[in-house]
Parts: C-alpha cells; sequence; structure tokens
C-alpha cells in the first residue's frame, strides 16, 4: 500500500461514524440474512479505525503499516461473514480477535524467510518475547540471559530453551546462503561451507555398481536350487516382509520345522555356488 493511499485511508477512517448497538444490529441482520453489501461496507468502514489501531501495535516488527493494514481488513472481513448478531455480542469486540490473528498470522508468515512459531505457544513466545525482556530490564536487579529465560519461560509455559532459541531469531537477521562469507573473502560463499549429508557422486555410482554384481551373482546361484528350494528362498528371504515358517509350511503342506530345514539346506547350496562362481566374493558371501 502507497503511503498517500495509506494516509488517505486513515483520515478516512478517522472521521467515518460510529454504529451504536442497534444500528450494528440491524446492519449485521442485513448482511447475515439478506446479504446486503451495503450494511456489509457499512460495518467495515466503521471499524477500519479498529484495524488501523490493531495494526499500529505490531508495527516494531519492521513491516510495512500498510501491508498490516490490510492484513487486518483481511481479518475484519473474515468476522463479518462470521458474526452471530443474535448472541448480543459487540462487533468490534468478536471483531478484534479476527483481526489480531490475522495480523499475527500475516507477520509469522513474512518476519523472516524460516517458517517458525506456529504452535499456540510458540506464537505467544514471539509476540511476547521482546515486552516481557523490556519488563523485566526496567526493573532495579540486573538479570542474566539465564535468569531473564527462566523468568520468561515460566510466564508464558514454555521451555527455556525454546525462550533462548526465539530470542536468537529474534536478534538475528536473516542471511542469504549466496552471501560472501567475509568483506575480503573473494569467489567465497556460505554456501560453499555447507556439509552434505549425501554421498558423493562417485559413491553413488560406486554402490550401485556393487550392487548390480551382487545381484548378477545372486540370480545366477539360483539356478542351483530346485522349486520348493527357490520358492522358500523368494518368500523368506527375497521380500521385504519375509513369510513366517508356520505360514510357508501351511502353503507347501509341510512342517515349519521341514520348511526351516530346506531354507538351511538352500542356503548351504547358495553360498557354495557362489564361491565357486566367484572365488574372490568370500567377504559379501559371509555378509
Amino acid at each position: 500500500m502507497e503511503e498517500t493511499a495509506r494516509r488517505a485511508l486513515i483520515r478516512a477512517a478517522m472521521k467515518a461514524p460510529y454504529l451504536d448497538r442497534q444500528e450494528e444490529q440491524e446492519l449485521a441482520l442485513r448482511w447475515k440474512e439478506r446479504r446486503d453489501q451495503q450494511a456489509l461496507h457499512r460495518i467495515t468502514v466503521a471499524h477500519m479505525r479498529l484495524v488501523i489501531a490493531m495494526a499500529g501495535r505490531f508495527r516494531h516488527f519492521g513491516l510495512p503499516m500498510g501491508d498490516l493494514i490490510q492484513e487486518g481488513h483481511v481479518g475484519l472481513l473474515e468476522a463479518a461473514a462470521r458474526f452471530e448478531p443474535e448472541r448480543e455480542v459487540r462487533f468490534s469486540t468478536y471483531a478484534s480477535w479476527w483481526i489480531r490473528a490475522s495480523i499475527q498470522d500475516y507477520i509469522l508468515r513474512n518476519w523472516s524467510i524460516v517458517r517458525g512459531g506456529t504452535s499456540s505457544t510458540q506464537k505467544a513466545l514471539f509476540f511476547n518475547l521482546r515486552r516481557l525482556r523490556a519488563r523485566l530490564a526496567q526493573g532495579s536487579e540486573v538479570l542474566s540471559n539465564a535468569e531473564v529465560y527462566k523468568q520468561i519461560a515460566a510466564t508464558l509455559g514454555v521451555s527455556e530453551g525454546d525462550v533462548a532459541v526465539m530470542d536468537a531469531r529474534l536478534s538475528s537477521p536473516d542471511s542469504s546462503l549466496n552471501a560472501p562469507v567475509s568483506d575480503e573473502a573473494t569467489g567465497s560463499d556460505r554456501m560453499d561451507y555447507l556439509v552434505a549429508d549425501e554421498p558423493l557422486p562417485d559413491e553413488v555410482v560406486e554402490d550401485l555398481i556393487d550392487l548390480e554384481r551382487r545381484a548378477g551373482w545372486l540370480n545366477n546361484a539360483l539356478c542351483v536350487l530346485n522349486e520348493r528350494e527357490l520358492r522358500i528362498i523368494r518368500e523368506r528371504r527375497l521380500q521385504d516382509e519375509g513369510a513366517t515358517l508356520e505360514a510357508l509350511g501351511a502353503r507347501l503342506g509341510i512342517s515349519k520345522e521341514r520348511v526351516r530345514q530346506i531354507e538351511t539346506r538352500a542356503l548351504e547350496k547358495l553360498k557354495t555356488a557362489l564361491l565357486r562362481a566367484n572365488p574372490d566374493i568370500a567377504y559379501y558371501a559371509a555378509a
């Protein structure tokens, strides 16, 4: 919102007439029952000064005042859509919550590129930490950071660790990973010093080649098994969730002990076949 437009909006809001309780109720009913756009307009215009006042409370977060007013207006419209005049509650009382929630949500989404403060306790910490810290600083006693965190944590019902993390976030601006490490550094960004958890490309290729080689060895060795041995090995060893001895025995019409014996014999045959065809793979056979 441009500065000229913002000032014009503020002047118009200050000049808008107040609504008494009866007129407010009549307009709210017209909007709810008949979707009277003129009634909605009069309600929102009369309460824009509330939006502006609420937005002013959050100006110290460094976001444009015009944007805060716009987000507050969104909350005002949401309040108008949900307001129930039959409850006989003043609209300003009801709308205050929606206006504040809309502005706070906007601040949390735009204050930092790092998403945070999603839980109710974290939101309370985000919006109250500076105020509580300033109040403690006004006391006659000089408190350490640990003591400040302890008192704030007790007041808001959060952990001292959460207070410390939020304090660090509020006191440190976002930094681009493409920014230079220092003024003297040339061609060296912060991104260059990040440690990647993923394996290196040559390691990925090496693992892929080894996997294909071992799969080929195994497929060749499986040829030495008879049909029943092959089925048991496939269902017991070559599936993500291997079949139990009991379940496989029921399907084959034999006891689970017999399944175990056949499986043991088949594994020995596989090991012998693998070592005979590839004498240098004793390590893989043992694994």
